[in-house]
């Protein structure tokens, strides 16, 4: 820095000696003089010695360099990177960490939208979507009919009554899933199928057609009719005994998406229903909020980074603190509310968080062994 102001500065100082090269006056280099011809022409001329020029090289430069180092004293350093080489990955040490990529991209943005509107509306928290499950947020939940169309369909297969924690266990699984997984009656799909088909017209002829709307489940569907949030309905019911349902209560056409037994693989608490409602919706899963009753049901929205409002039907308050929200009817709500839970935040843009990994030890570090090991010599 100080050779540049140096060399700045040198080349302002004023100069008598000139040289004329076709018609254009040039300042000659430092040390060096070149005369006109013509105008000392019968004259003596002088050469200055080489040691003179340089006494008068350092004469020049001495107080410039010194003037130079003074201004570079008084100039403040404004970026650590300026006394880094360039082309060397070095990196400075601020004391926090800025990402590279940041600020991270939105997932609700939609950059082939070319109306801007309709792409700021979906970067704004009110675009959502709601997941509803059927029974015990939009009609009450019958788990009494539940119990007895198992027990009927244990008699009639020959198999051993389930006892009360393993039918608590087997809430929202498909048919066909509680009798392999968990009840452990058979492997084959014809008789799964013939089985689950069979459980299902036990709950329908016990239920008898009779579905009762939760309070306050109407009027808070038809005011998210009238803000245009879409809505989805799933169970793991057969979709025309779903069908009809929803028109004995007056729901028809309410529900822009609906995903019944034959849609998926396995029930709660796996998310596969509330994932497959979402991509039927076209939401990201950090938009859609799921009402569901129970703690399956929190924990299937949740491992599908949804939001949940838990609806206190048949489990109290306390049990559902797992939940996002927890209501006792979904009048209770506003679509505040629900604006709320979709807002932006840190769940949506970071990455889930990697799992601990946890080795298991081998047994032979963790207990002493029982042999005694003996010398060679020994024996």
């Amino acid at each position: 820095m100080v050779d540049s102001i140096s060399t700045f500065l040198l080349s302002h100082v004023p100069s008598y000696q000139f040289s004329c090269y076709g018609g254009r006056t040039q300042r000659p280099k430092l040390g060096s003089c070149r005369f006109l011809a013509n105008e000392f022409k019968g004259r003596q001329v002088c050469s200055t010695p080489s040691r003179a020029r340089s006494q008068f090289h350092q004469f020049m430069v001495s107080p410039i360099r010194a003037f130079a180092m003074e201004i570079t004293k008084e100039t403040p350093s404004y970026s650590e990177e300026d006394k880094i080489p360039r082309g060397l990955n070095y990196s400075i040490d601020t004391g926090f960490q800025i990402s590279s990529s940041w600020p991270p991209a939105n997932k609700a943005d939609n950059p082939k939208l070319h109306n801007p509107l309709l792409r700021q509306e979906r970067m704004g928290c009110g675009w959502l979507g709601a997941i509803f499950e059927w029974e015990g947020v939009i009609v009450e939940d019958r788990p009494e009919l539940e119990k007895q169309a198992w027990l009927v369909l244990s008699q009639e297969e020959g198999k051993s009554p389930p006892p009360t924690f393993i039918l608590r266990r087997i809430e929202g699984m498909k048919n066909e899933q509680a009798i392999s997984e968990v009840l452990c009656w058979s492997r084959d799909q014809g008789q799964l199928r013939r089985m689950a088909d069979r459980k299902e017209e036990i709950y329908q002829s016990l239920l008898g057609g009779f579905y009762r709307v939760r309070t306050g489940s109407q009027e808070f569907v038809t005011t998210l009719i009238n803000y245009k949030i879409p809505m989805a309905l799933v169970s793991t019911r057969l979709r025309k005994n779903l069908e009809t349902a929803i028109s004995m209560i007056g729901f028809e056409g309410f529900f822009n998406v609906i995903v019944a037994a034959e849609d998926v693989y396995r029930g709660k608490p796996d998310p596969e229903m509330f994932i497959c409602a979402s991509q039927q919706l076209n939401f990201i899963p950090e938009r859609c909020i799921v009402f569901g009753n129970s703690n399956s049901s929190v924990e299937a929205a949740h491992d599908a980074r949804m939001k949940c409002v838990a609806v206190a039907s048949k489990h109290p308050i306390y049990e559902l603190g797992a939940a996002d929200m927890v209501v006792r009817a979904l009048d209770e709500l506003s679509v505040v509310d629900l604006k709320n839970l979709a807002v932006i935040d840190s769940a949506e843009f970071e990455s889930p968080e990697p799992e601990m990994e946890v080795e298991e030890e081998d047994e032979r570090d963790s207990f002493p062994s029982s042999s005694v090991g003996l010398d060679d010599n020994f024996w």
